[in-house]
């Protein structure tokens, strides 16, 4: 097949018999698959989905980078040769990084405490999803990512589990890790590990929608300083979403979970949420969502479907600007926030303008920080990826302030862009030319872009 099919020939002279066998399972599903639909069989949805993943077994698989087909080759990839890696290693560490895939080797790790729109499935059947966000790793940053799901809900546990195995990896991806005990895990491993860690659904999403934001303030003429925020949702997207609208210099942010503002006079509040009352809601708000949203901005919903009714919407300011991000429905159908008054919207859906997807950062944030070495991926890096994003929407408009997430400027714009911000913040262990950071992810791009998920 050709370099856009299921096997180029690159991947057929480099792979091995075991990654072919994979690789022709998968084509041989998708012809049955498109045989089916030529003879007028309709797979639905679930149907489709489960095949696609029983058909083989799973989405991903480890191959060999190099070749172990002669008695010379096995000497070098294991007894005796693999001696002298092992040497230099021990004498210095950080040569970890020539010599294994450390480098380019992140960690999916979840307890399946809150997976998707599923909530707590557990982490086996989590694994689906940890699979998926290693494709997408691999397809969108050429990053290889694994699943570690552990069996326990103790922050302790799973602490001290991925602390274990930080040997072999590069960076640490935490996925689908409920509110409040995701805060303690992110805030003990990055204190505890020497390597880079991410909660994407805190990040992640408070990157990608910053980014869309930024471009939303251009359309309707205003800036962060000025602006009033109602933030629906207190779990780990809306607090971080929340802080990080301060680091753009928001002032006036109110966040309301579902039993309404959040203020210091709550005593029903968990320490997370008690620690963003002290951080918030400058003028002390109080009561329900209705009440933050009168007269402010802009509104970001990372919450529930339909708890925003067109009148809240329209007493907002004028020119107001809607992120309804719920998936798989948002807090308020696009055109019924048009309607309202809405200038802008965004949802996290791709059948609607503004798409707000978390692929449009941690693919490149990870890109850029790893090819660095950085330690941490801190708060410049993330304002930097933002920065990216938004840059690459030129003109923008109501219906255009991000990009597509298939947009292959992307990766490479925002590891250039983290790349520089972890350099210049001290946090990178290697000095190395953003500008070539950003050359190399983009040459990986276009490498990537013959095969598909």
């Amino acid at each position: 097949m050709n370099s856009r099919g299921i096997l180029s020939a690159e991947i057929v002279r480099s792979a091995t018999p075991a990654y072919l066998t994979v690789r022709l399972t998968h084509a041989l599903y998708l012809l049955l698959l498109s045989l089916a639909g030529h003879s007028g069989v309709v797979m639905s949805l679930r149907d489709e989905a489960l095949e696609f993943h029983r058909a083989s077994g799973g989405k991903i698989a480890i191959h060999s980078k190099v070749p172990c087909a002669t008695v010379k080759d096995l000497s070098l990839a294991y007894t005796p040769g693999v001696a002298e890696p092992c040497r230099e290693i021990e004498k210095r560490p950080d040569d970890v990084y020539q010599y294994t895939a450390k480098g380019n080797l992140v960690a999916v790790v979840t307890d399946g405490t809150a997976v998707l729109g599923l909530g707590d499935i557990g982490p086996l059947a989590s694994i689906p999803v940890m699979e998926g966000k290693a494709i997408l790793f691999k397809n969108f940053a050429g990053i290889d990512a694994f699943p570690i799901a552990v069996s326990s809900k103790d922050p302790s546990v799973i602490v001290d589990t991925v602390a274990a195995i930080e040997p072999v990896f590069g960076g640490v991806n935490l996925e689908d890790i409920s509110a409040p005990r995701c805060f303690e895990v992110e805030e003990r491993l990055k204190k505890k590990l020497n390597i880079p860690v991410f909660h994407d659904d805190q990040h992640g999403t408070a990157v990608v929608a910053l980014a869309a934001l930024i471009n939303a303030l251009k359309v309707v003429g205003k800036s962060f300083p000025e602006i009033r925020v109602a933030v629906s949702g207190a779990g780990a997207a809306g607090i971080a979403v929340t802080r990080f609208l301060y680091s753009f210099g928001a002032k006036d942010v109110i966040l309301c979970d579902s039993r309404g503002v959040i203020h210091q006079g709550r005593t029903d509040l968990n320490a997370a949420k008690e620690k963003i009352a002290r951080e918030t809601n400058p003028r002390q708000v109080v009561g329900g969502l209705a009440d933050a949203m009168k007269g402010a901005d802009v509104f970001l919903g990372l919450s529930v479907a339909g708890i925003v009714s067109q009148e809240m919407v329209e007493s907002m300011a004028d020119d107001a600007i809607v992120f309804a991000m719920a998936n798989p429905d948002p807090e308020i159908m696009p055109h019924l926030a048009l309607q309202a008054g809405a200038r802008v919207v965004a949802t996290g859906r791709s059948d609607f303008p503004n798409q707000v997807n978390n692929v449009l950062g941690f693919p490149g944030i990870f890109r850029g920080a790893l090819d660095v070495r950085a330690k941490d991926i801190n708060e410049p890096m993330k304002v930097a990826a933002s920065r990216a994003i938004a840059a690459l929407v030129d003109p923008v408009s109501e219906e255009s302030i991000i990009p597509s997430p298939l947009d292959r400027r992307v990766v490479p714009a925002v590891a250039e862009a983290v790349a520089r911000a972890a350099i210049e913040s001290g946090t990178a262990r290697m000095r190395l030319d953003p500008a070539e950071v950003g050359r190399r992810a983009e040459a990986m791009v276009r490498a990537l872009s013959g095969e598909g998920c």
